[in-house]
């Protein structure tokens, strides 16, 4: 007689697949969010949007109301006002003229680093008195070495 023996075959084992994600649904929505945003963005701004005027060609000798009035103090205590040279006696009349022409200007006062501050001080004492509202001091960027104008009242 005769057994039969069946030989316990190993099945081969289903390899497991790693989930992937599909990243192209995921860039289509970005994209149409992004156009989205890019179209909507401008028309969110607070009034009606309206083209401005220009100008060709502007005079370049006229001083704007914007354009501040410079008054600058040399190391040497020197006072200059619009690059032309001044005294701290004439200051007040020529600020007071500058002022009566012109009252919606502002005053920036420069003053040398290594200068007293004390001149500078009376310098800003003349340039309130004279009746601005407003007067800022310009000062430049520590460490870039090159002058970097800011104003700061």
């Amino acid at each position: 007689m005769g057994a039969a023996i069946q030989v316990a075959s190993k099945r081969p084992r289903r390899q497991r697949s790693a989930p992937e994600i599909n990243v192209t649904p995921l860039v289509d929505v970005v994209l149409v969010l992004l156009i989205i945003f890019m179209v909507i963005a401008p028309a969110l701004e607070h009034g009606e949007r309206v083209e401005l005027p220009g100008i060709m060609q502007p005079d370049k000798n006229q001083k704007g109301k914007l354009d501040p009035v410079t008054v600058t103090v040399g190391r040497s205590g020197a006072v200059y006002v619009e690059k032309a040279p001044s005294t701290l006696e004439a200051l007040p009349a020529q600020l007071a003229d500058i002022h009566a022409r012109e009252p919606d200007r502002r005053v920036v006062l420069k003053g040398d680093g290594l200068l007293d501050y004390q001149k500078i001080r009376d310098v800003f004492a003349v340039v309130q008195g004279a009746g601005f509202s407003g007067v800022s001091l310009q000062v430049e960027k520590r460490g870039t070495g090159k002058e970097a104008p800011e104003e700061a009242n």
